[in-house]
């Protein structure tokens, strides 16, 4: 839910050091909230842990989301607690994604972990994986696609049943005219919360979609749309920058539309708190990381199977809304929530 990275040609772990160094270089550095910093538990390398498991997260996200910041920070905890020896390498570009997979497979490793955006880009990868003995869990993406792809297990949210929350929500607040706002476009994670929303819906919903690797263009396309049509009274952004972005564009339209994201960080919690959001949607990204990473270790270890293998292991959504937050507010200022 995002600026690709640079290309990472390999995950090879004989050269591991000089690459995830760039990695985690450009995570720490680039994030707009700086919600996570390397653990204590990690090396300067990017590497967590220094057990005999070898465990790559692949992801689909980009440099400077502190969304990505969270999911690896509780992978990251969770490769210290098991001994784990975590890689990560992240590329928007589903092909190039599938790449990196391909490279994890190339190198050994004991277990992938991997988001599946673009699911039919993660087929052959997947499929090389599983014919290698490597075990592959999905995370954050791809809830529809992780059994008929042979993963092990799924954490995650169910995007479309988030998105009907979403929808639900609305109408109890008694809005009218939703735009919701996504920023990637062929993302089945964020189509889904889009779709859900508009068939729980019963006011008028349309997406909006932009470029979201171009902060400029998403502020000056939702300024525009919002001066068009003033009967818009809901913008639903699909991560939180943009709703923190969104409250700018709502301004200088002179909009009177609320504002309500999925998606959550410690800036968009003082949001909530100062009510210039309405309400996030967390999906625990934290917890994705941690539970996928110790899913592999436990499978490795102990064989054992989160959800039993056939059902889905649910991290939201809950929702932070102004009469909560402050319960959450500890969490998201220590990079948790």
């Amino acid at each position: 839910m995002n600026t690709p990275p640079p290309p990472q040609a390999s995950l090879g772990f004989p050269r591991l050091a000089a690459l995830t160094a760039v990695a985690f270089l450009l995570v720490a550095g680039c994030s707009g909230s700086g919600d996570a910093q390397l653990d204590s538990g990690t090396d300067a390398a990017g590497k967590a842990g220094s057990g005999d498991l070898k465990v790559a997260l692949i992801t689909h996200g980009g440099k400077g989301d502190a969304f990505w910041d969270l999911v690896q920070k509780g992978a990251r905890a969770a490769a210290a607690k098991d001994g784990i020896e975590l890689t990560y390498a992240s590329d928007s570009d589903p092909v190039k994604q599938a790449e990196l997979v391909r490279d994890a497979v190339g190198d050994g490793v004991d277990g992938i972990a991997v988001t599946l955006a673009k699911p039919q880009a993660m087929k052959g990868p997947v499929a090389a994986a599983r014919a290698a003995g490597i075990p592959v869990v999905g995370l954050n993406s791809g809830i529809d696609a992780w059994k008929s792809q042979g993963l092990l297990e799924y954490f995650g949210q169910d995007e479309s049943v988030a998105g009907a929350a979403v929808g639900d929500k609305l109408n109890d607040l008694k809005a009218k005219h939703a735009l919701c706002v996504v920023h990637e476009r062929g993302n089945v994670a964020l189509e889904a919360r889009c779709a859900g929303l508009t068939k729980a819906f019963h006011g008028e919903a349309e997406n909006l979609y932009v470029e979201g690797t171009d902060t400029e263009a998403v502020d000056a396309a939702l300024t525009a749309q919002l001066r068009q049509d003033p009967s818009i009274d809901e913008v639903v952004t699909l991560n939180a920058q943009f709703a923190l972005d969104a409250v700018k564009s709502v301004k200088e339209a002179g909009s009177e539309a609320r504002i309500a994201t999925f998606d959550l960080n410690k800036d968009l919690v003082k949001a909530v708190q100062s009510g210039d959001v309405q309400f996030a949607v967390d999906q625990q990204p934290y917890l994705q990381g941690y539970l996928a990473v110790d899913a592999l270790w436990l499978y490795k270890t102990n064989g054992n199977l989160s959800g039993g293998g056939v059902a889905p292991v649910l991290t939201g959504p809950a929702f932070v809304t102004k009469t909560n937050v402050a319960a959450v507010a500890k969490f998201a200022a220590a990079g948790t929530r």
